[in-house]
């Protein structure tokens, strides 16, 4: 059984994300001293050369592939040459850089959106390439599905320990948090914060609201890459979830409640929905032994706590 030592460099590729950061702060809480990210100024991770330069220099004997550039609805439908290409670079770049120095093990994090639009629900990791896939988040699905195949090529040809998580959908402090690019959670929390300063009467939200959506705290999904790290496992990629399903708009009302918000919530229904359910069938990593530990209401009222502070620190001192 493969395990970490405390002693093991362990390269986080993607510390500029708030996925990486969770990663990277949960490894040194639990005592291993030698991370490396790639320093104050990064890497660029897309540019081959300054990959394999990085890997030949420190060497690190574990990778956790987290970088790549992601977004909501709005960027997916806005950007998809870009969210493309960098993820399809960096994928390329950092696992091939990983192989060509040896390193122990990696751990690529993809998407739950590399899924089929119409998959059987709860979904299993079975169910891959089983189906036509979400048009309004095509483009960057492909690249994250060409990730864990990439994995599993090197891992078939060349017997590389490479596996692949699938988390659902994350959320949490350090996330993007913009109106542009930002994911469902915290463009809410993001819009109802600043309704309620401005007073505003009511909040829009994308869509009918009747959708159901599964979601993790980024803490506990950088607990479960680091556990799945420290298993035996073969070439198959591992779901990771939460098990808690819920409305758009039961979120909607739940994110209203922490923020304290007293207008009311319209739906654009002239706006996508996306799939009408996805909820990942995490069976694979119970029966690991592993589990989520923060339910879905302690999990906003931290990212809203966080979302709070960072707000008063960026406004002007009189």
């Amino acid at each position: 059984m493969i395990k970490m030592e405390k002693s093991d460099k362990i390269f986080v590729a993607g510390t500029d994300n708030y996925i990486g950061k969770a990663i990277k702060q949960k490894l040194l809480e639990h005592g291993y001293a030698s991370v490396v990210d790639g320093g104050p100024t990064g890497i660029d991770l897309s540019d081959s050369r300054a990959v394999d330069e990085f890997f030949t220099v420190e060497s690190p004997n574990y990778v956790f592939l987290v970088a790549g550039e992601s977004g909501g609805i709005a960027a997916n439908m806005n950007f998809p040459a870009q969210l493309m290409q960098n993820n399809l670079q960096i994928n390329s770049n950092v696992i091939g850089s990983a192989h060509r120095n040896r390193v122990t093990k990696l751990l690529y994090l993809a998407s739950s959106c590399v899924y089929p639009a119409q998959s059987p629900q709860p979904i299993k990791e079975e169910y891959l390439l089983s189906g036509p896939l979400e048009p309004t988040n095509e483009a960057y699905a492909l690249a994250k599905i060409a990730g864990i195949k990439l994995c599993q090529a090197f891992s078939e040809q060349y017997g590389a320990n490479f596996i692949c998580a699938i988390p659902t959908n994350i959320y949490g402090p350090d996330d993007d948090f913009s109106p542009e690019e930002s994911h469902v959670i915290p463009g809410l929390l993001s819009r109802m914060h600043a309704a309620k300063t401005a007073s505003a009467e009511t909040v829009d939200v994308w869509g009918t609201g009747k959708v159901r959506r599964e979601f993790i705290y980024v803490d506990d999904l950088a607990e479960g890459c680091i556990f799945l790290m420290q298993q035996d496992g073969g070439q198959s990629p591992v779901n990771i979830g939460s098990g808690q399903a819920v409305s758009i708009a039961e979120l909607a009302g739940m994110i209203k409640t922490v923020v304290g918000y007293p207008g009311g919530i319209s739906y654009d229904t002239t706006r996508p929905d996306g799939m009408p359910l996805k909820v990942l069938d995490s069976g694979v990593a119970s029966r690991l032994g592993w589990q989520a530990a923060t339910s879905l209401e302690s999990g906003l009222a931290k990212t809203y706590s966080w979302y709070l502070n960072r707000t008063r620190a960026l406004q002007p001192r009189a």
